[in-house]
């Protein structure tokens, strides 16, 4: 080890501790005397430490929370196309049914393949009583790391998100146009970042349009078409005649649940979706949905991690998209 640091320090013309602060990862020595001592140490024939390996990996973690919405597959598409175009290589991580590895064993596993940076499309960050321990060690860390749609307060990392506020308010006008006093939501869980905005958003949207908004129209819920038919199953049972819906899947769910009361999507109910996942316009009726704007997220989003992994990135903040509304056949008229 003593010889090691010699060679390299007489190779570079630095001392010998500023050889061991390089090794040891230790701060206090410049950009440009790094990465001299790492290519000294490759121009020698001496082994990097396995901690600095990563250096030459430029791998990037990609989480996906799951596999079944179809904006997630959308999304990862987007960024391991464009994080390859840098020439980094996506390892994608994801949840499955029933548990399996988790998004903190996740992590571990990518630390210790030396990852240049993780891009999470939506995960546990989200979520208030979500774990997030292994945030904070990325944060510790000073891992590049971006993340798209809201996260928690206070986790300080780069983000990318749909303006929720704005995509309620959308879907909230066009019902409202059309008629409809009885309007009903179907969100994500009580404690999900997003939710809560759309949920805010809405209430704002109902007093500026007279039309009330009582807590029995208004259904939390997990991000699954079934979830989205039971709760749609309790919204019917109030009398709304339209149901707006935190993603496309619980909205398929809440057409189900129209038509298995016995009534018609959008003679009876009208459904609004969110995200305009691929497919939406082949399902019957085509899907009325607030369209995230994935390619230009995900552009940002590269750029972002790109830069915080060159060094040059600015303070963490969230940059807002405008979502647009896509109106399709799921609505229609109020019933008289």
């Amino acid at each position: 080890m003593t010889r090691r640091l010699s060679d390299v320090a007489q190779k570079v013309g630095v001392s010998e501790a500023t050889v061991s602060r390089v090794l040891n990862g230790k701060p206090g020595v410049g950009e440009a005397t790094r990465q001299a001592v790492l290519t000294a140490l490759d121009v020698l024939g001496y082994e990097r430490p396995t901690k600095l390996r990563g250096d030459r990996a430029r791998l990037v973690g990609l989480f996906l929370p799951e596999l079944s919405n179809p904006i997630f597959p959308a999304f990862a598409e987007l960024v391991g196309s464009g994080l390859a175009q840098h020439g980094y290589t996506p390892v994608l991580c994801t949840q499955t049914v029933g548990g399996g590895i988790s998004e903190s064993d996740y992590v571990e596993l990518l630390l210790d393949q030396q990852v240049s940076a993780v891009f999470f499309v939506g995960g546990l960050y989200s979520q208030e009583a979500g774990q997030h321990d292994h945030y904070l060690r990325l944060r510790d860390l000073g891992l590049p790391t971006v993340l798209v749609n809201a996260p928690i307060p206070g986790l300080g990392f780069t983000t990318v998100s749909t303006d929720d506020g704005v995509a309620m308010e959308q879907a909230w006008s066009h019902l409202a146009q059309l008629g409809h006093r009885r309007i009903g939501l179907v969100l994500g869980p009580e404690d999900h970042v997003p939710s809560q905005r759309k949920l805010a958003a809405a209430r704002r949207a109902a007093a500026a349009s007279g039309i009330a908004l009582p807590d029995d129209h208004v259904v939390s819920s997990h991000y699954a078409l079934e979830a989205g038919q039971a709760a749609t199953t309790r919204l019917l049972a109030t009398g709304v005649t339209a149901v707006i819906c935190a993603s496309d899947p619980l909205a398929l769910g809440a057409i189900r649940a129209v038509r298995r009361a016995g009534k018609s999507v959008p003679q009876d109910v009208s459904v609004v979706g969110f995200d305009d996942s691929p497919m939406m316009t082949n399902v019957d009726p085509p899907l009325t949905t607030v369209r995230q704007p994935i390619e230009p997220m995900a552009r940002m989003g590269i750029e972002l991690l790109v830069s915080q992994v060159k060094g040059t990135a600015s303070a963490a903040e969230e940059y807002l998209f405008e979502p647009e509304l896509v109106v399709r056949g799921s609505t229609g008229p109020a019933p008289a």
